[in-house]
């Protein structure tokens, strides 16, 4: 006789538009409302104690466009990426379409460099 064979359940994956995003790096704001995320330059303590008091920068800056920048300021625990498109819609109109494929990659790049991370909406 032939073993039972397990049902494999495949999950999908999570709906990227009913996340909410939380912001993991500090950041700055200048005087056009432009942001620079402030990325560490060393997170390993060990170096961090012994190389970064020689270091002239502790930061990498990255610096967003206007886009990035709306959607960067409007990352708050609270907001999913669906409601961050909508604002962008709002805010750009064309200028921003196809607005659900652009900010599901920006925010995709996001979570991969560990600059945010997506939490399930409850």
């Amino acid at each position: 006789m032939a073993a039972k064979q397990k049902k494999r359940t495949v999950e999908s994956p999570p709906n990227i538009l009913t996340m909410k995003p939380r912001r993991m790096v500090t950041w700055e704001r200048n005087e056009q409302g432009l942001v620079t995320l402030l990325v560490p330059r060393l997170t390993n303590r060990k170096l961090v104690k012994h190389l970064l008091p020689r270091l002239q920068e502790r930061n990498f800056k990255i610096k967003l466009d206007e886009f990035g920048s709306c959607v960067w300021q409007q990352i708050d625990d609270r907001t999913t990426v669906m409601q961050i498109a909508g604002n962008l819609k709002e805010r750009f109109g064309e200028r921003v379409e196809p607005v659900y494929e652009r900010l599901g990659l920006f925010v995709n790049l996001l979570a991969r460099r560990k600059f945010i991370v997506l939490e399930s909406a409850r």
